[in-house]
């Protein structure tokens, strides 16, 4: 009989498929649904700190009371978080796999505290956003590093709950990141993170969203850093993200090295029950190719595993094009 558990940032989970942070997960009834139908784990919708100072920002411009700002400011903060505690009880109670809280920041000052919050409320981990555009000339990279590796350093001293980070894919040096966070203390890395993409409209002149869902193609970026990265940085869980559509997909980042795997796009397009469908197509690959769990493939093709780990290395189509006829 196949057995799909795993410890993923110290936490079991009966399969290492966990849906990720979107709005399906934004509910308690929504996050009892992803539990029954076989989800290891769930990431809980983020909670946004650039959402919650926008909210401040306009209730503190339509006070007419200077003096009465500190306390708008104060109420608006808690009154979010506190909605976001009660959801984390709430799907506690619910379902029994590892609810996973998220803050998505863009700087380091309160979120420290509401670590010490969400643990409160019993999440079973936290996962941090961390997201800052290197867009400044002057400003040297190791600056922007700096910044993940401190916020990551301060939240550890105010929660005993796993810290996760998931990462984007916009480092000069995605495997010393990873190895740095795990000198930290950090119990898994997700790669990557998913951001908003703009796009123009041509004919009314104006910015818009790009595709905000990943395709099945999306999966090969986080396919190769998982294998180069599982092969180099061992002692951390690595989970796969973007680009998982199938049970296919989720055995693929398995067996380049991740301990867990999380889907989102995919439930958007065809309902939370396929989640079902990816767990029976795993466990038919298992049971053709008699792995009894997935411990037993993990890192199987990984970059250390492989005769010719150049397969992951190769970042030209040269000379695949000039075979082509």
């Amino acid at each position: 009989m196949t057995d799909l558990s795993t410890t993923y940032a110290g936490l079991s989970l009966k399969s290492p498929v966990i849906v990720s942070s979107s709005g399906l997960t934004s509910s308690v009834d929504r996050i009892r649904k992803i539990a029954l139908a076989g989800a290891g784990a769930v990431v809980m919708k983020s909670l946004f700190e650039e959402q919650i100072m926008f909210e401040v920002a306009n209730l503190s411009s339509d006070s007419n009371y200077p003096e009465a700002e500190d306390y708008v400011r104060t109420y608006a903060r808690e009154n979010s978080l506190d909605n976001y505690l009660s959801v984390i009880k709430g799907a506690k109670e619910a379902v029994d796999i590892p609810v996973i809280s998220s803050i998505n920041c863009v700087s380091g000052a309160e979120w420290i505290d509401f670590a010490h919050k969400i643990e409160g409320a019993g999440a079973d981990a936290l996962e941090l956003n961390i997201y800052f555009l290197p867009i400044h000339k002057d400003k040297d990279p190791r600056e922007y590093e700096r910044v993940y590796l401190d916020l990551v350093s301060k939240v550890k001293e105010h929660t005993s709950l796993p810290v996760i980070v998931k990462l984007g894919s916009e480092f000069s040096n995605i495997t010393w990141m990873v190895n740095q966070l795990y000198l930290r203390g950090v119990a898994a890395v997700v790669l990557f993170n998913r951001f908003y993409a703009p796009d123009i409209n041509t004919d009314e002149m104006s910015f818009g969203s790009s595709e905000v869902l990943s395709s099945p193609a999306d999966l090969r970026n986080s396919l190769r850093w998982i294998g180069i990265v599982s092969s180099q940085v061992g002692q951390i869980d690595l989970a796969a993200s973007t680009g998982v559509h199938s049970g296919m997909a989720v055995i693929k980042q398995i067996l380049a090295g991740a301990t867990a795997v999380q889907v989102c796009s995919v439930l958007y397009r065809n309902g939370i029950e396929y989640l079902r469908d990816i767990i029976t197509e795993m466990k038919k690959w298992m049971e053709k190719n008699k792995y009894e769990n997935t411990g037993v493939f993990r890192g199987k093709m990984n970059y250390g595993n492989l005769k010719d780990p150049s397969v992951y290395e190769r970042a030209q189509f040269m000379k695949y094009f000039s075979q082509m006829h």
